[in-house]
């Protein structure tokens, strides 16, 4: 199945090792991080499942809710998460899907043979509360997630919903951003009363609160 960016997130019912969820009455007024791992009790999945549940704060202050993925039984899950705590010093609360039929790898398109046939690659699927899928990002087996620039992208999205902008390269919160070429002027006087730098007619900087 090929996703794209704009698609409704594909729903699904499944296990987890805190209890069933359906993704979409679980995800309710939330955005979600769903992310996806090759299997249990591997090493940069232990470091990313740690880092996720210690984030766990900066991820309700942007109304976003974890959940993880992998290959493996909720049981299997609730095992390898002892581990996370103890080796990542944190408490992992989110749930994470129990995939052991790769039905949920194969809906998503988190099998890439090339580099197994039976483990997930490390995917990221940003949805947004209307189960839209807003952003898409697939790493290596080798290759942990920036969780930096996955917050960072969450900030931009929101603030690009909510402003009617778009962000530069490198945008950081609190950054100038770039007003879109499709507001006109005499529209984003009214949207943009602090004004604009103009560097040329089709890029246009202000600043946000």
């Amino acid at each position: 199945m090929s996703l794209h960016i704009g698609d409704i997130a594909p729903d699904f019912t499944v296990d987890t090792q805190v209890g069933p969820i359906s993704l979409h009455d679980w995800a309710g007024d939330s955005w979600v991080f769903f992310f996806s791992h090759p299997a249990d009790f591997t090493p940069v999945c232990t470091t990313e499942m740690g880092r996720t549940a210690q984030l766990a704060d900066e991820f309700a202050k942007r109304n976003t809710k974890p959940l993880g993925l992998s290959t493996d039984t909720a049981e299997e899950h609730s095992k390898w998460i002892a581990d996370v705590n103890d080796t990542q010093n944190t408490d992992l609360q989110f749930p994470i899907v129990a995939d052991a039929d790769l039905s949920i790898a194969r809906m998503y398109d988190m099998l890439h043979p090339d580099q197994s046939d039976t483990a997930a690659v490390r995917s990221v699927f940003i949805i947004d509360p209307d189960k839209k899928i807003r952003l898409m990002m697939t790493y290596p087996m080798s290759c942990g997630r920036n969780f930096d620039e996955i917050l960072r992208v969450i900030d931009a999205l929101q603030l690009a919903d909510a402003k009617r902008i778009a962000t530069p390269a490198d945008w950081r919160s609190g950054d100038e951003v770039i007003i879109p070429p499709s507001i006109a002027d005499e529209e984003a006087k009214g949207l943009f009363p602090q004004g604009w730098t103009a560097h040329r007619p089709y890029l246009r900087t202000t600043r946000v609160d």
